[in-house]
């Protein structure tokens, strides 16, 4: 990059998350730098920023173990051409957004033929749950990791990965529409409680989840437990939602949208809800809950011999205890579940603890009032190719 050039940045995100981070990540580096080219791959929020994507990232969007075998061809051509396309571009960095099946042989290919285009990883894998020796892979072709959590730099150091910094988690910026004001405190300490629905944003965890979940909440109401039960979901997996519960006991309101989900995490008292990033989502909001995860036998087969022992529930991690109970596969049982259930509904030390711990998030994920997607920026910014572009 000469001193008067605009700088040219090459962003990668293949899913709807990345592409809302990605979206994020160009307006701060709009506001940092002024002028700068922006090329790569996303979808309709880094659209809105100026990106015209490669591809469209909904050839992506693949779910399941026979649609990717069923797909491949198409996945490593595109794997193929979006690294081509970096190397064409000679970009002055190089972002991928998430998405590590897909950006790191991206990446992986770019270090190879253009090794002197400094590569930043938006968002860690997941090194600190399963294949931990991903993170030492990574120091062959990331310069540098942008963590969402702050446990993960601590985590790469500890694994000899490439250097990781903690810029913070978008959810941070969004305290507002999670958490209650007065009138909605109210709500939640009304009777019938309120009580969260949530088994998965995907058709997979709702095929996984539905059976037991609805289970579980007939055995909560037969043990006489009063609650309103409410599953917030998107307009894409509503009629597979209302599908699945048309055959539960006990029927919940169903909410289609953010605005309603988000009305609903500021007023319920309690949660059930698939093990996931949904768990920091309700820690934050200060909504206790009992998480569960049930997958396919080969998911398990596979996940039991590269998962690392311990919790996987991203509360627990960001606060450093175990004060949010996990039921995974066998365990996941309507009776476990409805037992917990109870717990968390009821004014108990379960709650309690729950909730003390919630309030240490705050604190642990603090950016010192900056906003993720700016101090992403800076981080990006400072690795620059500081030599023209060939």
């Amino acid at each position: 990059m000469t001193a008067s050039a605009a700088p040219t940045i090459f962003l990668i995100a293949t899913e709807e998350s990345g592409d809302r981070l990605g979206a994020h990540l160009m307006q701060a580096l709009r506001q940092q730098l002024g002028e700068v080219k922006f090329v790569g791959i996303g979808g309709h929020g880094m659209a809105r920023q100026g990106l015209r994507s490669l591809f469209p990232i909904e050839e992506l969007s693949i779910i399941g173990f026979a649609a990717v075998v069923q797909r491949l061809p198409m996945i490593l051509r595109r794997i193929r051409e979006a690294a081509d396309a970096v190397i064409a571009a000679s970009p002055d960095v190089l972002v991928i957004i998430d998405s590590p099946d897909f950006t790191h042989r991206v990446a992986r290919r770019v270090r190879a033929q253009a090794p002197s285009i400094p590569i930043i990883n938006y968002v860690s894998p997941t090194v600190w749950a399963w294949r931990p020796g991903r993170a030492r892979a990574m120091r062959g072709y990331v310069d540098h990791v942008l963590a969402l959590l702050p446990f993960e730099p601590a985590e790469y150091r500890r694994l000899e990965g490439p250097p990781c910094s903690y810029v913070g988690h978008p959810l941070t910026e969004q305290l507002d529409s999670l958490r209650p004001n007065e009138a909605e405190r109210a709500q939640r300490d009304a009777e019938p409680p309120t009580l969260l629905v949530l088994p998965g944003s995907r058709r997979s965890e709702i095929r996984h989840h539905s059976a037991v979940f609805g289970a579980a909440l007939a055995r909560l109401r037969e043990q006489g437990v009063a609650f309103t039960p409410v599953l917030p979901t998107t307009p894409h997996l509503e009629s597979l939602v209302r599908e699945a519960v048309e055959s539960w006991p006990v029927k919940p309101a169903i909410l289609v949208g953010e605005v309603d989900k988000r009305a609903a995490f500021r007023t319920a008292r309690a949660a059930l809800a698939k093990s996931g990033t949904v768990t920091l989502e309700l820690a934050i909001a200060g909504v206790p809950m009992v998480t569960a995860y049930r997958a396919g036998a080969l998911e398990v087969w596979i996940a039991r011999r590269v998962v690392r022992p311990g919790t996987v529930i991203l509360a627990n991690l960001v606060i450093g205890e175990d004060v949010v109970p996990e039921f995974i596969q066998e365990d996941c049982t309507p009776e476990k579940l409805a037992t917990e259930l109870r717990e968390v509904i009821a004014d108990t030390p379960a709650r309690r603890r729950q909730l003390d711990g919630f309030a240490k998030i705050d604190g642990i994920m603090s950016t010192g009032g900056r906003e993720p997607s700016a101090c992403a920026a800076e981080i990006v910014i400072a690795a620059l190719r500081k030599t023209p572009s060939a």
